[in-house]
């Protein structure tokens, strides 16, 4: 009987310390997840503030680019729009890249806009902001993905379930809107086809080998074909 009742209580007593090591397991992943979205807040913040930035900077060439400027303004405000969850501010940054995009090609038609170098250092932060945002973005989902796959898994649900640890959403890009807006004035990156490629131009053909000089009794008058050099030595 003792000894039963001593089995019992080292079973107990190993579930509780398994469930203890699972909870703990799972508030660690969650508090990672926290904190891989606190990251990525920074770094859209500073986003949309080298948005709000650059628009001001375009505004002083084209200011008659009113309806490009004003979209852009209206999908940084909805981006900058707080209580939003991963896949809504996903979608809200996605709407913001589309708008962005507009806006600099509206730039490539202004040749002092695009020397401006307050214009191309806000490009290139921007820039920088999007790969460390890209970055933060691939660390955040692999900690969700890892709390995700552990709060579906038996057994560690069951504990989940307990404690009330449910999945978190990922922030995923929707196609290639998150990425880096590429500014690019020149044709560094073009992928220029070859003449042939062109509506009507023929591939060029082999040279043609060099013929003999006309001799001294060739006629040279205008209008007046040079003598054939077929057959001679």
């Amino acid at each position: 009987m003792i000894i039963a009742l001593i089995v019992i209580v080292v079973i107990v007593l190993l579930l509780v310390l398994w469930a203890v090591g699972v909870y703990n397991g799972l508030i660690k992943l969650r508090n990672l997840v926290q904190e891989a979205w606190r990251q990525i807040d920074v770094e859209l913040t500073r986003r949309h503030d080298l948005i709000g930035n650059l628009v001001e900077t375009v505004k002083g060439y084209a200011a008659h680019e009113r309806g490009t400027l004003e979209d852009v303004m209206k999908a940084r405000s909805a981006a900058m729009a707080p209580g939003q969850g991963p896949a809504q501010q996903a979608a809200s940054e996605g709407m913001l890249t589309q708008a962005l995009g507009r806006l600099i090609a509206v730039a490539e038609a202004y040749p002092d806009l695009k020397a401006n170098q307050n214009f191309a250092m806000l490009m290139q932060e921007l820039s920088s902001t999007e790969d460390r945002i890209a970055s933060a973005r691939r660390y955040y989902n692999a900690n969700v993905r890892e709390l995700n796959t552990k709060v579906e898994s038996v057994p560690s649900n069951i504990v989940a379930g307990m404690f009330n640890i449910g999945k978190e959403e990922y922030f995923e890009a929707v196609g290639e809107q998150r990425e880096a807006p590429k500014v690019d004035f020149g044709q560094r990156d073009s992928d220029i086809p070859p003449p042939s490629s062109y509506a009507g131009h023929e591939a060029p053909s082999a040279p043609a080998a060099p013929q003999a000089a006309p001799g001294p009794d060739a006629a040279t008058g205008p209008g007046t074909a040079p003598e054939s050099t077929e057959g001679r030595a």
